[in-house]
């Protein structure tokens, strides 16, 4: 068992643009401030085909405990819930927020 939990840092170089090399500090830095140990920072584009897929095959392979987004919009406005049935998905923008692995859970219980 590992003493730290892992975490993979995850951006879509479409969404980042100029901002690509802020966002990937700023995964670094909130995977130390949540107590991750950061894997690995997956970057996709625009053109990777089915992107959701590939970053779970990563988590899986990786036994990640968490993902780290700069923001929803890398996962098209959406929390990706197959991803969310993984691991934890932690956001930093526009507002920082975790999303568990109990996601689908309480979507079912809320009805939202």
């Amino acid at each position: 068992m590992r003493q730290t939990p892992t975490a993979i840092g995850y951006l879509r170089k479409d969404v980042s643009g100029a901002s690509q090399q802020w966002d990937e500090i700023q995964i670094r830095s909130r995977a130390k401030t949540l107590g991750y140990s950061l894997a690995k920072t997956v970057t996709f584009s625009a053109t990777t085909d089915d992107p959701e897929m590939r970053l779970r095959n990563v988590v899986q392979a990786l036994d990640a405990d968490a993902v780290i987004a700069p923001s929803l919009a890398h996962f098209d406005g959406e929390v990706p819930e197959t991803l969310v049935r993984l691991c934890e998905l932690n956001v930093i923008a526009p507002r920082a927020a975790s999303y568990t692995r109990r996601y689908d859970e309480i979507h079912r219980a809320t009805g939202s």
